[in-house]
């Protein structure tokens, strides 16, 4: 193949090299050639320059804030190296002239009384089918009891359900493997009563899925449940109280972990061996992840600081004052 003359050509050869190589198409892409688009529009043919990368980063997304413009500017990096293969000119930004590409907002963390409305507004979604209502509340208040991520709860199947010892076998967590979720008996009751329900509606062969709307027994999708929980009031009502703009459903999991840890705080358990067992519970790949929570939630960054007060000053660090 001849070498590109432009960086548009040189767009479409990258785009298709990655397509020939069995990568799954991903927003990224879409910028590859966003950028290539603007170069040209400016005049600007060859080859790739360190200016003409920050310029289009940061002017194709004025309003945007400079997290957005690193992450942008992140997704050229594959593209750069292609381009360095074919010419030693290609230029790219030294360093992060935009700051960090990747941040992590804390969660909101639901009351109670939230959790509550939200599982209730659910079982009153319009009954599109019969099993609508019921699944979801269900499936909300399982996330909110357990710390399940969506993911998993909507890849549990019949099978996977052990109510008689009040257990779940997780099998497909984010990062493979399987584990075993022990249910509180209220979780297992709102389960039998769920389960009992949805065998007047839906096929109940052993894999069929434990979450679903239709007669058949399929897999509810993510797109789905999510549609489902912006229909909610709460949704839209119930104001954010982390660092996203609108509640989650992935909110319901952190939370989960969040007050676990809050109560174990409050009740002077050895915290550093609490969060091995959480951690393993909830699917964590490191304890580091479930470590995190207790700086990026205001309420335990409290809890953990009166606890160390109360510790520094029964071995005399601090003085009571």
């Amino acid at each position: 193949m001849n070498p590109p003359h432009t960086l548009i050509d040189a767009a479409v050869a990258f785009l298709d090299s990655r397509a020939r190589r069995g990568f799954v198409p991903v927003s990224s892409d879409n910028r590859v050639s966003a950028f290539a688009l603007y170069a040209s529009n400016r005049g600007h043919s060859w080859p790739m320059t360190a200016e003409l990368c920050v310029g289009w980063a940061r002017d194709e997304a004025k309003t945007a804030d400079p997290f957005t413009w690193a992450q942008r500017l992140d997704s050229l990096r594959p593209f750069s190296h292609y381009l360095a293969g074919i010419d030693a000119a290609t230029e790219f930004p030294f360093g992060s002239p935009f700051g960090r590409t990747a941040r992590r907002l804390s969660p909101h963390i639901f009351t109670s009384a939230e959790i509550r409305r939200v599982v209730d507004e659910a079982a009153m979604l319009r009954p599109t089918t019969p099993l609508r209502p019921a699944t979801f509340a269900t499936m909300f208040g399982l996330l909110a009891a357990t710390g399940l991520r969506i993911s998993e709860a909507l890849a549990l199947r019949l099978v996977d359900t052990d109510l008689s010892i009040g257990q779940l076998t997780v099998r497909v967590s984010k990062f493979g493997g399987s584990r075993l979720v022990p249910l509180h008996s209220t979780t297992v009751q709102a389960l039998e009563r769920y389960i009992a329900r949805r065998k007047r509606h839906a096929d109940n062969s052993a894999g069929t899925c434990l979450f679903t709307c239709h007669p058949d027994g399929r897999a509810v999708l993510y797109a789905t449940a999510f549609y489902a929980f912006t229909r909610l009031p709460a949704y839209k009502e119930i104001r954010s109280r982390g660092g996203h703009p609108w509640v989650r459903i992935h909110d319901l999991r952190h939370t989960f972990v969040c007050r676990r840890l809050m109560l174990w705080l409050e009740q002077g358990v050895n915290i550093d061996n609490a969060i091995m067992a959480l951690s393993t519970y909830v699917g964590h790949v490191e304890p580091k992840s479930t470590y995190w929570y207790m700086e990026a939630v205001p309420e335990l960054m409290a809890l953990t600081s009166a606890r160390f007060e109360r510790s520094a000053q029964k071995v005399g660090i601090i003085d009571h004052a």
